[in-house]
Parts: structure tokens; C-alpha cells; sequence
């Protein structure tokens, strides 16, 4: 039986907190001059938002948001007819496509927090009708063992499947260590991905690299990652087959060539989306 080349840590970043939206406080970690994107993720955002604060009306085009609750509510309202509000541990996963206008808005007066996380499309999905993926906390498929809790939100772990479709390979999982617990999860050698820790301290792939909250640690090659904890620590693991084809990013716009943003600035004046 051959062995899996474990993965180590090729950079370890810091997340920066800004501004959003209307008001909105944002740490963000993928989508800074610290780290552009890792293909096929464009954006990661930790997002603390208390009312008024908040997105209004904006529009997107050509890749897929999916928004991902840890504590509060979020209200989604589009230009499509479609309305609704993700809670604790609830996953909306929104494929802009062609064009879509919409708001995000804290659904209740303390401070909402969770993760954004925009996914690239390909070139030939970039164009598609918009949809939604809506899972609530209790249709999200999870394994609890040995001090291990897995939420599946995309891909596999320990033998379970996740519900969400995705275009192309990806894994989304949420993972929680209690002290002393250890957790190892298969990441193919043709993935690329990080994870992004939300809470308490971890040691990262084959050279236990420390991690701490607000930090994000990209994978070198391999073909598995191991994580241990001396305290307890909370994090997302994300990875995914990168799609390697040019990028062309403005705003909420992200197609492959200037001229398709152009297209796309001109479709959203004219109220095409």
C-alpha cells in the first residue's frame, strides 16, 4: 500500500479588516494584495455586521457567492422574485451567472457574522442562469467522533458526501477540534486550497505550522492535510480544482477578458441583469 504524501504549509497570512458594503466590517483573507485568489476562490470574507450596516442593491456576474452563517441571520432579496433568510449554521450558495442584482442584510439588531466566499465559474458556465443552493444547518451533512466535528458543505470527508453541486471539484468543510484531537482530511494532488481558522490555535499539515484565529495557511503539494490541537480550534478547510484560464475582475464582475466587464458594466446600466 503506498503512502499519502502529506501536505505542508506554504504561507501562512494575516487577515485584513475593512470596510464593506454600507458600514459592514469585514476581516478578509483571499482577495487582498497580500493573496489575489487561489484558483478557483476569488474572495474570502469573516463578516461582522450589525444594523443599519449592511450590502444594498449590487449587482454580480460570472462566478458564485456562497454565504455561510455562525451566528445571527442574513436576509437575501433579488431582482429575480427570490427572498429569504439563512440563520446559524445555514449555507445559501448563489450562482450569479449571466447577472443578478441583489441585497444582503442583518436579520437581527445585534451583530451578524459569518463567511462569504466567492467561487470563480469557467468560462462556459459564466453566462448561465442564476440559482440557488439553500441548505439549513440541520440538512448540512456532518461526522462527530473522537473529539472531531465535520460540517460538509461542499465535497466529502470521513465517507460523507455533501448535498451542494458544484461546477467544478470542490471541498468546504467546517471543522471543530476539541483539545488534544487530531484530524486528517484526503486533499488530491490536483487541488489546490488553505484553511481559514475562525477560533483557538492548531498545528498545520506535515510541519505542524501554527495557526490562530484570523489566519489563513495555503497548502504546498501533497495529497493530504493533518491538523492537531493542544486547546481547541475552530477553522474551514477549502480546496478545489483550480480552472486555470485568464481573469478579468471589476467590482462584482469577473469574466475572463476586459472587454466581457465592459459588456457586462453596459448590460447592468441598461437593466439587463
Amino acid at each position: 500500500m503506498t503512502e499519502t504524501k502529506g501536505r505542508g504549509i506554504s504561507k501562512v497570512i494575516t487577515a485584513k479588516m475593512m470596510s464593506e458594503g454600507q458600514g459592514a466590517k469585514v476581516r478578509r483573507s483571499v482577495g487582498t494584495r497580500q493573496l489575489d485568489s487561489v484558483d478557483p476562490f476569488l474572495m474570502l470574507d469573516e463578516f461582522y455586521v450589525k444594523a443599519p450596516a449592511g450590502f444594498p442593491d449590487h449587482p454580480h456576474r460570472g462566478f458564485e457567492t456562497v454565504t455561510y452563517m455562525l451566528d445571527g441571520k442574513f436576509t437575501h432579496k433579488d431582482n429575480k422574485g427570490h427572498e429569504g433568510t439563512i440563520s446559524v449554521g445555514d449555507v445559501q450558495w448563489m450562482t450569479a451567472g449571466r447577472g443578478i442584482v441583489h441585497s444582503e442584510m442583518p436579520g437581527t439588531p445585534e451583530v451578524n457574522h459569518g463567511l462569504q466566499l466567492w467561487v470563480n465559474l469557467p468560462k462556459a458556465q459564466k453566462m448561465k442562469d442564476p440559482n440557488y443552493q439553500e441548505l439549513t444547518k440541520e440538512q448540512i451533512p456532518n461526522y462527530n467522533k473522537d473529539g472531531v466535528t465535520v460540517r460538509i458543505i461542499a465535497g466529502e470527508s470521513y465517507g460523507i458526501k455533501a448535498k451542494v453541486y458544484t461546477h467544478i471539484p470542490i471541498t468546504y468543510l467546517h471543522v471543530t477540534l476539541e483539545k488534544s484531537a487530531t484530524f486528517e482530511q484526503a486533499v488530491p494532488s490536483n487541488l489546490d486550497g488553505f484553511v481559514y481558522v475562525l477560533k483557538g490555535e492548531g498545528q498545520f499539515g506535515k510541519d505542524s505550522v501554527a495557526g490562530k484565529e484570523g489566519q489563513l495557511l495555503m497548502f504546498d503539494a501533497g495529497e493530504s492535510l493533518s491538523v492537531q490541537t493542544k486547546e481547541g480550534v475552530d477553522f474551514v478547510l477549502l480546496s478545489g480544482k483550480p480552472i486555470k484560464e485568464p481573469v478579468a475582475k471589476y467590482g462584482p464582475f469577473v469574466m475572463n477578458t476586459q472587454e466581457e466587464i465592459m459588456q457586462a458594466m453596459v448590460d447592468y446600466r441598461n437593466g439587463l441583469f
